[in-house]
């Protein structure tokens, strides 16, 4: 047996570093890879200067055990079984790998994977699994020589695979989650965002199911329940995804189409018929969408995110289905990311922000392009409060300051720690603020040459900035924006975007005047709003109404029966903290049918800070069976809840 050769995790660059030395290091790679160049050629035009990011130092992953700057994997031919009555995928995983050092062993993650036989060539080879750390699992190390080609892994996954979902019920179904570090919880991969690998796959399923992957997709079943996929383009381990169920297919348009279960093809079909819509426009703003279809899968609602932007084809919530195409933001969200972090990703979770924060603005931009800027911006008005809210709570609450920052250190955590509304709205407004600062047609022309150039590649955070001082901002502009405040400080700066939007402002006026008694429950125009006004209102109920006024509310709009998730979600997160007992059945109702993390955790925390929180454990008791890992992790702890 091979030694054990644990990865050694390497402290990342301090976040304090200044600008002037990104400048300088940017502007010593391009030196060294320019010698030979004539002066008259000019930079932007350059070979050398649109050089691959491949090409930069780019900070090491905590997260994974792999160490592709030694050995890496290429490409994936994986056969799978899928057994539902045992819920386990019984699996090979064939690897095209490249010896990139000379080194004697090629390093996978793995997590509590059952592997029976690993060869290398097509021979039998021993094989040594590290000791199990929390969050990170295991290294599988593989001995290999400097003309290794091939590794193939014979293994089957645990019944307790945290990315996996087993939905039991009439309507069977599976489904996967990767991101962040889940995807070594199915297949022993190098599972790190660094990493990108393209993949062909056969899938076998029981006949009356369907299986589908982030790949090339049938788009109806077959007698055999065999199937197979094909992803040309190189992707990273957390964009592995599987599903298999009954579900039928529906075509939007000529590139887009949406899968669904029969009960809700017809509904799902009516929701996303503007999808083809969204993808021109985003095509028009940042260039070619380069994967061919985009497709989007409806899940069970335990799905714990509301979308995974999953190549080809994009895993969603069922609780974006609000029967009036209110809330196909989430669309043009996980449509964007198409570009920013399937195209271009972050090369460790420490940079999150460059997957989100870019996918925030780019999302903002298409819903503008599709359906006007009065729209777009009362979203991202609602993006700001959602920002205040979380950064306060963040910082003072959880007493956490340095997770308010865009550059994050996730070191010795789980990088689902992460997943706050920092990266994501934060950085939304950073890459406002330069847009603001330099000009629309300015900084559109940036974006897209940063796709254009990287695509296929990883970016981390010191390494864009210093692209962003060469390609972008003269002195002037970075005076303006501040950017060490912005990416490594905490909080909010001082000089984030304002947003204007009559409507919400309107709407605030509205609520001012009936919480004060001017204004009679008939002045509140709810039934000609938008959803956004609608969670305006309700999300900005000062702590001086009472159980009293809310049952005014409900009786006035019947908002218990709302068919918009967001607004009903809202509703009942207030209807908690203001003990409106009515709303407490659906409260459960909903909290038992739904496993989207984004209501759960609000919903049990506002039951836990109010005094029910036993209340709050005899629902989680009923629902916890339902909901996705990724969920009941943040549940049990939330909770303080063990088995």
């Amino acid at each position: 047996m091979l030694p054990c050769r644990l990865c050694t995790f390497k402290t990342p660059t301090p976040n304090h570093m200044k600008y002037t030395n990104y400048l300088l290091l940017f502007a010593l790679t391009f030196a060294l890879a320019s010698c030979g160049q004539t002066e008259e050629k000019p930079k932007e035009h350059s070979d050398k200067n649109k050089m691959k990011i491949a090409n930069m130092k780019l900070a090491s992953d905590a997260h994974s055990y792999s160490k592709p700057e030694d050995a890496v994997v290429k490409h994936l031919d994986w056969d799978a079984v899928v057994d539902f009555d045992q819920k386990i995928i019984s699996a090979t995983a064939n690897y095209k790998i490249e010896n990139v050092s000379g080194t004697d062993v090629i390093i996978f993650d793995v997590n509590h994977l059952n592997l029976m036989e690993v060869r290398v060539e097509g021979e039998l080879t021993e094989f040594h699994i590290g000791p199990d750390k929390k969050y990170l699992g295991q290294p599988l190390e593989v001995p290999i020589t400097a003309d290794s080609k091939t590794v193939s892994i014979k293994y089957e996954t645990s019944k307790g695979a945290e990315a996996l979902l087993w939905v039991d019920g009439d309507e069977p179904f599976l489904f996967t989650q990767s991101q962040a570090i889940l995807a070594r919880t199915w297949i022993p991969c190098q599972d790190s965002p660094g990493v990108r690998y393209s993949y062909n796959a056969r899938v076998k399923v029981p006949s009356n199911l369907m299986a589908l992957m982030s790949a090339e997709n049938p788009q109806e079943k077959n007698a055999t329940g065999e199937y197979t996929f094909k992803m040309e383009q190189p992707i990273p381990s957390y964009l592995m995804a599987l599903a298999v169920g009954n579900v039928e297919f529906r075509a939007i348009g000529e590139q887009a189409g949406v899968y669904a279960i029969p009960s809700l093809i017809e509904a799902a079909e009516y929701e996303f018929q503007e999808m083809d819509d969204m993808l021109l426009a985003a095509e028009e703003l940042y260039g070619k969408y380069v994967w061919g279809r985009y497709d989007l899968l409806i899940l069970p609602p335990a799905f714990p995110f509301g979308g995974m932007e999953n190549p080809r084809l994009t895993f969603a919530t069922p609780t974006i289905i609000a029967g009036d195409r209110s809330l196909v933001a989430l669309v043009a969200h996980e449509l964007a990311h198409s570009w920013s972090g399937n195209l271009v990703t972050n090369s460790t979770w420490d940079d999150f922000w460059l997957n989100e924060g870019f996918t925030v603005y780019f999302e903002q931009r298409i819903m503008e392009a599709v359906y006007g800027r009065e729209h777009s911006e009362m979203l991202a008005k609602l993006t700001k409060q959602e920002l205040i809210a979380e950064e306060e709570d963040i910082r003072v609450t959880q007493n956490m300051p340095n997770d308010t920052k865009l550059k994050l250190d996730l070191l010795g955590r789980n990088p689902d720690d992460g997943l706050t509304a920092i990266p994501y709205n934060k950085g939304y407004f950073f890459l406002r603020l330069m847009e603001e600062t330099v000009g629309r047609d300015k900084f559109d022309a940036f974006l897209k040459a940063y796709f254009t150039e990287h695509s296929f590649q990883v970016m981390d955070t010191d390494n864009f900035l210093a692209y962003l001082n060469d390609r972008l901002l003269t002195d002037e502009d970075r005076a303006a924006i501040d950017i060490d405040a912005w990416v490594f400080g905490v909080g909010i700066p001082a000089n984030i975007p304002n947003v204007e939007s009559d409507r919400l402002e309107r709407v605030d006026s509205v609520l001012t005047e009936w919480v004060a008694g001017n204004a009679k429950i008939s002045d509140i125009k709810w039934a000609s709003w938008e959803y956004q006004e609608k969670y305006r209102f309700i999300s900005e109920l000062p702590e001086s109404v009472s159980a009293a006024q809310m049952a005014e509310l409900d009786a006035a709009f019947e908002i218990l029966k709302t068919g918009n998730n967001e607004v009903l979600f809202a509703w009942l997160e207030k209807s908690i903290r203001k003990d409106y007992k009515a709303a407490y059945p659906r409260v459960e109702s909903f909290l038992v049918s739904v496993g989207r993390r984004k209501f759960l955790t609000p919903l049990y925390r506002a039951m836990k800070e109010t005094g029910k929180l036993d209340m709050a454990k005899a629902i989680y008791v009923k629902a916890r069976p339902h909901y996705h890992a990724v969920a009941v992790g943040t549940m049990d702890e939330l909770l303080d809840y063990s088995e």
